[in-house]
């Protein structure tokens, strides 16, 4: 029986609690000395997990000059990837052909491309094909570590962690000092507004490095092994709290795939976080809450995914907006007709609301000095769990109402009073 389990579904897998990670002796051969392009083969995988549900799975085959990934993901929607990299001798990629299908696509050129990625001391040159045509582009980044990004490609990650490791070694540095790469994007057209964003690798010691990126809010936390292979990923300090595990066993990306898309297919949905708005009328206010909707995924909240003490974004995404056609006071804090957003401080003894004037910004784009202001709010413990957190607002009579925010186990309310 394959290692997946056959009741996969979009928003639970048990394949995250029967896989076996084991890490059986295999044959390993890895670059971080000069090699030839021809040497022995390790294959391998990597399982990514989102709370209980898995989120992506990726077969590697990797010898000294080559490495092929088939991976499938959901993140925010299914997208299934053939990649073929040729490395230079020291491992840094030399050439990339992508193949990525999204099933859910509205168009053919939405359905499938190809991306090629040519890289040289000089910097990269990439070409997007697609049903639309073909759309080339260059980055100058002189003697620079170029990979491409894909979310959750750990196969890439390892690539860009194994020569920073390399480099840092050659130059001396010691541990938390940090080796800097570049990002291109095989899922954005390339043109005037396409970049070339950069990271940065620090070894922290023998075994432990940290991951940041300037687009992506806190850092990851890798392990590694005595060779430089990367065996875990941890997001508890960024905002994709993932975490990702090698196995010696082969996923079945193929047929996991085909159930992913199944499951996106039955759901209607495609987004991890799906946007939603909730929306009320109290007397002459009209009043919206634009906000994602996480799901608990069988997590600790309060004090892990929400951390205490901390400015919450109060979903997930973009930041939640909050609108009124008039004024009011939402858990006595007054509000003129207009829009905002909405975030929270959890503690351990209680939460606040913070009403803050910026708009538009995404979900870790938090301003205190917008801030409109700050109130606490009544909190509930619920006997029965809220998978998916939920925003209400509940009118009362022409003038009252309530404001109430769910997910797992707590409830937080404030009170309305249109003025």
């Amino acid at each position: 029986m394959p290692w997946y389990d056959k009741k996969l579904s979009l928003h639970h897998m048990p394949l995250a609690q029967t896989f076996r990670f084991s890490m059986m002796n295999r044959p390993f051969f890895f670059l971080l000395a000069a090699c030839a392009d021809s040497g022995p083969t390790e294959q391998y995988g990597f399982v990514t997990l989102l709370g209980r549900d898995t989120v992506s799975v990726e077969r590697v085959s990797r010898s000294p000059g080559r490495m092929v990934s088939d991976i499938v993901d959901r993140f925010p929607f299914v997208r299934q990837r053939h990649s073929e990299f040729e490395l230079t001798a020291d491992g840094r990629i030399k050439r990339m052909v992508m193949d990525v299908r999204t099933p859910s696509g509205a168009t053919p050129a939405a359905r499938g491309r190809r991306v090629i990625a040519d890289v040289s001391d000089d910097g990269v040159r990439i070409s997007v094909r697609d049903s639309a045509g073909v759309r080339d582009t260059a980055f100058t980044a002189t003697n620079a570590i170029i990979v491409p990004h894909v979310s959750m490609m750990y196969s890439v990650i390892e690539l860009e962690v194994a020569a920073a490791l390399r480099r840092a070694a050659a130059q001396g540095l010691k541990a938390g000092e940090g080796v800097q790469f570049r990002q291109f994007y095989p899922d954005r057209d390339v043109g005037p507004s396409f970049t070339l964003h950069q990271g940065v690798v620090k070894p922290l010691d023998n075994t432990r490095v940290e991951l940041r990126h300037d687009w992506l809010a806190g850092a990851g936390d890798i392990t590694v092994d005595s060779a430089g292979r990367m065996l875990t990923y941890a997001g508890a300090r960024s905002t994709y709290l993932v975490v990702v595990t090698r196995t010696a066993e082969l996923p079945d990306v193929e047929a996991i795939g085909a159930q992913f898309a199944q499951a996106e297919q039955r759901a209607g949905a495609n987004q991890l976080s799906v946007r939603d708005t909730a929306r009320a009328s109290i007397g002459i206010a009209t009043l919206s809450v634009d906000y994602s909707r996480p799901l608990a995924r069988g997590r600790a909240l309060l004090g892990a995914v929400i951390p205490f003490n901390s400015v919450w974004r109060t979903g997930a995404n973009a930041a939640t907006h909050f609108t009124t056609s008039a004024p009011i006071t939402v858990a006595g804090l007054k509000l003129a007709a207009g829009t905002y957003t909405l975030w929270t401080i959890p503690r351990p003894d209680g939460v606040d609301l913070v009403v803050n004037t910026q708009t538009g910004q995404w979900g870790t784009g938090y301003n205190q000095t917008r801030d409109l202001g700050r109130a606490p709010l009544q909190t509930q413990v619920l006997t029965d769990t809220v998978e998916k957190f939920t925003v209400d607002i509940t009118s009362r009579d022409s003038k009252r109402g309530e404001l109430s925010l769910s997910w797992g186990t707590f409830r937080w309310t404030a009170p309305i009073q249109v003025q």
